[in-house]
């Protein structure tokens, strides 16, 4: 496929939803440059709502939510000692109520994707308006990050199999594939590095590509100070997140 066709330029043909999806992954411009027509984004978000919730069943039935809780306690020392200092029935307790708000916030996942997403477009929205004198429009923000997000589909799917399989020793929702550098070190050894190490994942560094590329389509910035502010934003926030798990672990 030729770059030309990849920018749209030569395709002023409206895409259908379904176009759009494929074209995130095949020609992602083709879909960014879409958003101009129609800022649209219930499609994907619909998409990783049904992918996300089939892995959240998917652990219920074959891990349990009380698994996966002890799994992401193992991760915070402090908090471990703490509940392991408890009488036996406390203790119970504790990890039953764990488990239960596991399961809620697992199964609310659809709704805290989109308040997430949203604060991520608001975000971006805000830094090329008012830092670089875009004119990006609040739903247009939404639609570049709802598709950008898409490869996270991909990686839900392989921790679908995963966990299905019963290859899922340590599963976590924060970290349900090793597809990041956090398996490099024992997240105990350094709670900081580890979370920086995690950040750095393929599907991450995948869906900060496509932001990038979305704006440059969508405003007259070019792509490299485009793909600069959105990877600049992802490393403060990679930073501060380090920070707290180091904190609170």
């Amino acid at each position: 496929m030729t770059a030309a066709a990849d920018s749209g330029l030569n395709n002023n043909q409206p895409l259908s939803e379904m176009e759009r999806v494929v074209n995130t992954f095949a020609a992602p411009s083709k879909t960014f440059t879409d958003i101009k027509r129609s800022a649209n984004w219930l499609v994907p978000w619909v998409l990783m709502s049904i992918v996300g919730l089939g892995l959240v069943f998917t652990v219920d039935k074959k891990l349990g939510m009380d698994t996966a809780y002890e799994n992401q306690l193992k991760l915070s020392p402090k908090q471990m000692d703490r509940i392991d200092a408890m009488p036996a029935d406390q203790k119970a307790g504790a990890l039953k109520t764990g488990a239960t708000i596991t399961g809620y916030f697992a199964y609310g996942s659809p709704l805290m994707s989109l308040v997430f997403i949203g604060v991520i477009a608001g975000v971006l929205m805000a830094t090329f308006n008012f830092a670089l004198g875009a004119e990006v429009k609040f739903m247009q923000a939404m639609a570049i990050s709802m598709y950008a997000f898409l490869p996270s589909v991909l990686k839900t799917l392989i921790a679908i199999v995963v966990v299905a399989a019963g290859a899922a020793d340590g599963f976590t929702f924060q970290n349900p594939v090793a597809s990041n550098l956090g398996g490099l070190i024992d997240p105990n050894s350094s709670h900081f590095l580890y979370s920086i190490l995690s950040s750095i994942d393929i599907f991450n560094i995948w869906i900060l590509f496509l932001t990038g590329i979305g704006y440059s389509c969508i405003t007259r910035v070019k792509r490299g100070t485009c793909m600069t502010v959105v990877f600049g934003w992802w490393a403060l926030m990679a930073l501060i997140g380090a920070g707290f798990a180091a904190l609170f672990a």
